[in-house]
Formats: structure tokens, C-alpha cells, sequence
């Protein structure tokens, strides 16, 4: 049984349809983030590191805000994820956003040691959510490809003020992930829950939908994974600017090709998150709701 494990969280994206660092963004009253909650919440339920997936511009500003308030409470480590952070035969490249979520996790290869999990640097997950995975990562052999996830329920996930990325999830009565496919335009439209297609058709969802909100549980072997497919993902897609390397399409392809697990997690949890800028008065309101609760204090360090 594994003794810690930790914690990565994918923080290198630029905030375009933010329109600034939201990463870094206060929600609440005494200036947390939503990495501080999650840290918190991390924290106490067994996690003993964190590693951050930054850019190296952003660097300073996240020690700014994070190294002093977490010494001696979680062990934290910086890496980057840098567009020209790729196989040398594939050079010269003009990329200028990040390669995507598949590739930030795979810059984290030589700062994690056993089990761990991955989050969004801006999504509110809730403490069950790291107690289950934490748990959870516990019961896992390192050496296998048992994964796991948190799934959360579409309508909980969705955001007022325009559409949202999701992973929609296949799982099997057991609740094993049976596929996994990302809808990078899903929203509301016409009292009706509709994702667009690449070939610009709409097509509707089920409100109970599960979803995957990128909470991830994993063992070592996911790197292996992530760098195989990473290599092709470049063969087919290194010239295109736009084309992204996602964490659902690697677990996809695991489970289908090469025998990984996926155990989901479920979670009755209302997300909470900052998409758009708009997005952040509700959020707010509902971190002050929850201090208000006490179920954190109004100051979390």
C-alpha cells in the first residue's frame, strides 16, 4: 500500500476565453484562489505534495502567492510546460498556446513518485472528492494500469455565460469508464443541454450525463501512455496550431488498446469554476457560502 501520493495540477494555460491569469484569481474574501482550496483540501486528506505545471513566464508570481503560505505544509515542486517541450525532430515550430492537457501531465513525469492525481488549476472539486481519490490510490499497485476518475453529473458542470469542455463518459453498471470522448463546446440552449460537433451539428444531452471535470487518478504507467501517444499526436497534428493533446484522449485509447482500468468515481457535487470572467461572482458567493458554513474557515492558512 502506498504511504502519500500526490497531487499535479495543470496550471500553464493562458486564460483565453478568461481573458487573464484566472489561475492566480481570488475567490474569496481573504484572497485564496481555487489552488488554494484545493490544496487545502488536498492537504488533509493525505496528499503530501504538490507539483505545479506552470510557464516559466509565471513563475515568480506563483511563488509570490504560494511558497511562503504553504512551507511546511505541503511539499511543493514547479515544472513547465513550454510549446517547444518536444521531440527534436519535430522542430522548428510556430506553436504558440500550450500542446494541451496531455502534454502539461507529461511534463510532470520526473516529479511524481507513485500514485498520484491530477486537477484544473481553476475548478472547486469539494473535499470528498480528494478523500475518495486519496482512498482510492491507496488500494492501487503502482505497477498496474488501474486509473481512476471523478465523475460528476453534466447539469453540475455547466456554466451560464457560454459553452464549457467536458469529457462524456461511458461507464458500465460496475461504474469502470468504459470510453471517454471530449466535447469541447457543450452548453445550454433552448432549455436543452447540446454539444456541437466538429462538423458544426448539434446534438443534445442527457442532464445526468457523467463527465469527467479532469480530476484524474493515476499510477506511473500513465506516462508511458501519455508519451507514446504524444508521439503521434505530433506526426498528425505538429502543424496544426490549434490542435490539442487531451488527458481524455489518452485514457481512451489505454483503455481500449492497451488493457488500463478506469474505476469512476461519482460525485453529487455542483462545480464551481471560472470559464469566463462572469463566472466568478457565483463562484464567490458560494465560497463565502461554504466559510459561512464552516466547513472551511474564512482564512484557509
Amino acid at each position: 500500500m502506498n504511504k502519500t501520493a500526490t497531487l499535479v495540477v495543470l496550471a500553464a494555460g493562458i486564460g483565453s476565453r478568461y481573458g487573464g491569469l484566472k489561475q492566480l484569481d481570488p475567490i474569496s474574501e481573504s484572497g485564496e484562489t481555487f489552488i488554494d482550496f484545493s490544496l487545502y483540501d488536498a492537504a488533509r486528506s493525505g496528499f503530501s505534495k504538490a507539483v505545479f505545471v506552470i510557464r516559466k513566464s509565471i513563475l515568480d508570481e506563483f511563488r509570490a502567492v504560494f511558497d511562503k503560505k504553504l512551507k511546511g505544509k505541503i511539499e511543493v515542486e514547479y515544472v513547465f510546460q513550454e510549446t517547444d517541450l518536444i521531440p527534436k525532430e519535430f522542430f522548428p515550430t510556430a506553436r504558440v498556446k500550450p500542446w494541451g492537457t496531455g502534454h502539461a501531465l507529461l511534463m510532470a513525469r520526473n516529479a511524481v513518485e507513485g500514485n498520484f492525481c491530477v486537477i484544473n488549476a481553476d475548478d472547486f472539486y469539494g473535499r470528498s472528492a480528494f478523500e475518495k481519490m486519496f482512498r482510492k490510490l491507496q488500494e492501487i499497485d503502482p505497477v498496474t494500469a488501474d486509473f481512476s476518475m471523478i465523475g460528476y453529473k453534466l447539469e453540475n458542470t455547466l456554466s451560464e455565460n457560454g459553452s464549457v469542455s467536458r469529457g462524456q463518459c461511458f461507464v458500465s453498471p460496475d461504474e469502470n469508464l468504459e470510453k471517454i470522448v471530449e466535447r469541447t463546446k457543450i452548453l445550454r440552449e433552448n432549455g436543452k443541454i447540446i454539444y456541437v460537433d466538429d462538423d458544426g451539428s448539434e446534438r443534445s444531452l442527457d442532464p445526468g450525463t457523467i463527465v469527467s471535470m479532469n480530476f484524474w487518478g493515476f499510477t506511473p504507467k500513465i506516462f508511458d501512455h501519455l508519451e507514446s501517444e504524444f508521439t503521434s499526436f505530433l506526426n498528425a497534428n505538429s502543424a496544426d496550431p490549434s490542435a490539442e493533446f487531451y488527458i481524455p484522449t489518452v485514457v481512451d485509447r489505454s483503455i481500449s488498446s492497451s488493457g488500463a482500468t478506469v474505476s469512476v468515481l461519482l460525485s453529487d457535487s455542483k462545480w464551481l469554476g471560472m470559464t469566463y470572467k462572469n463566472d466568478k461572482p457565483l463562484a464567490a458567493a458560494r465560497i463565502k457560502e461554504l466559510q459561512e458554513r464552516k466547513i472551511y474557515p474564512s482564512k484557509l492558512w
